[in-house]
């Protein structure tokens, strides 16, 4: 048996493409801020890949590069400043943010409104009490990249490897809901967890997010399962122009043989992540209009 390859640069494509027709019939144009604070690569490459959907989509999109030694006070300032702008519909802190500036405080200080990342405070609580609210976009992107596989989530015991903010905790919370698309059993492992294997032999639909270059091999995985790969890693590949390569939390090639339907890295999740971002600021666009 060889797994279907789920095709996340294709998903996100036709996503993008009704994504269009929305932004046409909006009388205003959706405005996306994105802040990058240093010049971290990895980074420096989402903000590009951001910049690219904005431009494809017709979304309005402003980059605001600051420099790594920028004050804590100073990006509260800008964060303000785009808070009360009416053509910035979204705003995008990129994180990781350098060692000085507290994180948590620069998350808290954009408008619950305008936080298409999905990671204020306000709309994480909506997300656990299952009230409308924007989503976390790697999530989201996972959900939806399921939903239209024809993969069906209600009733299969989904297990997550990870229990980062950014991925493992919501995603666990979103396939959780009491909702369409959702109605899983939901088991969240980590680093603590013990004998990971039982529990990832278990999963009807396997998440692994927990960043160590293919750590889940094919005697990690129960024969059938869905496999989403959300790990991006390095490793050194001589045999590359570059001198390395990107592989997944999943060593691809094993787990292939074995699973129902695989993501590959690249090409799996990473583009649905973009996608759902630019989703969100539509939808802060659609939102912030009927409030005004």
């Amino acid at each position: 048996m060889s797994a279907k390859i789920i095709d996340g640069k294709a998903i996100a494509a036709e996503m993008q493409e009704e994504m269009k027709g929305e932004v046409k019939a909006l009388k205003n144009k959706p405005g996306l801020a994105v802040v990058l604070v240093g010049d971290n690569p990895a980074s420096r490459v989402y903000v590009n890949m951001k910049k690219k959907a904005c431009a494809r989509l017709e979304i309005y999109s402003e980059e605001h590069k600051l420099l790594r030694e920028t004050s804590e006070q100073d990006l509260l300032e800008l964060i303000n400043k785009l808070n009360v702008d009416e053509k910035i519909h979204g705003i995008l802190v990129q994180l990781p943010l350098p060692d000085h500036i507290n994180e948590g405080k620069i998350l808290n200080a954009i408008d619950p409104a305008k936080d298409v990342d999905g990671f204020h405070p306000i709309n994480v609580g909506n997300l656990v009490i299952g009230k409308p609210s924007f989503l976390p976009c790697t999530p989201y992107g996972i959900q939806q990249l399921l939903l239209k596989s024809g993969i069906r989530i209600e009733g299969k015991h989904v297990v997550v490897v990870g229990r980062s903010n950014i991925v493992g905790k919501p995603v666990a919370l979103i396939l959780l809901q009491k909702a369409q698309g959702a109605n899983a059993t939901v088991t969240v492992c980590h680093s603590r967890s013990g004998d990971l294997s039982y529990y990832t032999k278990q999963a009807d639909i396997l998440i692994a997010a927990i960043g160590r270059a293919e750590m889940i091999k094919k005697n990690m995985v129960k024969e059938g399962a869905v496999v989403i790969d959300v790990g991006v890693n390095r490793v050194d590949d001589p045999s590359s122009e570059r001198g390395y390569k990107l592989v997944g939390d999943v060593d691809f090639e094993e787990v292939k043989e074995i699973a129902s339907a695989i993501t590959p890295v690249p090409g799996g999740v990473g583009p649905m992540t973009i996608t759902m971002l630019m989703h969100n600021t539509i939808k802060a666009a659609k939102m912030q209009k009927d409030i005004r």
